[in-house]
């Protein structure tokens, strides 16, 4: 049976080579995430013959952010495919609009802290206010949780922090930014093993790149199964 902690992304170019993955990957992988840079490759289209042929979980991550009517219209229009995560950013009236606009009781709406790609001197070029990164993660993963969030999505460098906020109880950490060991950290700059980000409070990693980009993908995803296994 398929380790659902395990979710893939299929951050390839379009649907035809994420259905190859799939097809590659079988029973061994139960969930898939799909984002922004397959939407127009069939990105929707896939994430519908995953879950209506191939019975697989699905986690859309586009990243929601407008003005508070616009994501509320944008997720009740998303409710109408049958998605189990979408993410959007973790400010919070994107977070209250997003709830609002969510018809299924089954969608988990994620809220974004910071993007693992980023570091505090990426934050200072956006004019982010001051502070460490583990310290603006926690404030905002605690004010998205307020607002509704379902969960959040994470570096798992800050898996435990969050874990250990009250305002987490009973809520999801989903932790990208998941490399195993001796894989290439490409433009990731907060990383940890599958192990780690589980045993640090993560309930679901998402790992992409070292697993599609392989050239024997089944043997990564078997790897990082047997991992977690012993997390």
């Amino acid at each position: 049976m398929a380790d659902d902690r395990l979710i893939v992304a299929m951050d390839m170019p379009n649907a035809i080579e994420g259905l190859k993955l799939a097809e590659k990957l079988g029973d061994a992988v139960n969930f898939y995430k799909i984002g922004l840079g397959m939407l127009t490759g069939g990105g929707l289209a896939l994430a519908n013959e995953l879950k209506s042929e191939f019975g697989k979980r699905i986690f859309l991550d586009m990243k929601l952010f407008d003005i508070g009517a616009t994501v509320e219209h944008a997720v009740r229009g998303l409710s109408q495919f049958d998605l189990d995560f979408l993410t959007v950013h973790g400010d919070p009236h994107v977070v209250r609009a997003a709830k609002e606009g969510s018809t299924s009781k089954d969608l988990k709406i994620l809220a974004v802290t910071i993007l693992t790609s980023l570091d505090r001197s990426d934050l200072d070029m956006a004019l982010i206010k001051s502070g460490t990164i583990p310290d603006l993660v926690m404030e905002r993963a605690g004010l998205a949780f307020e607002a509704g969030a379902d969960g959040v999505i994470a570096s798992p460098q800050e898996a435990a922090l969050i874990r250990a906020l009250p305002e987490a109880e009973g809520k999801l950490i989903v932790t990208p930014g998941v490399r195993p060991d001796g894989a290439v950290l490409g433009d990731q700059k907060r990383v940890a093993t599958p192990a780690r980000a589980v045993a640090d409070g993560a309930d679901h990693i998402v790992v992409g790149r070292p697993i599609w980009q392989a050239q024997f993908p089944s043997e990564v995803t078997a790897a990082i199964l047997a991992e977690l296994s012993h997390a």
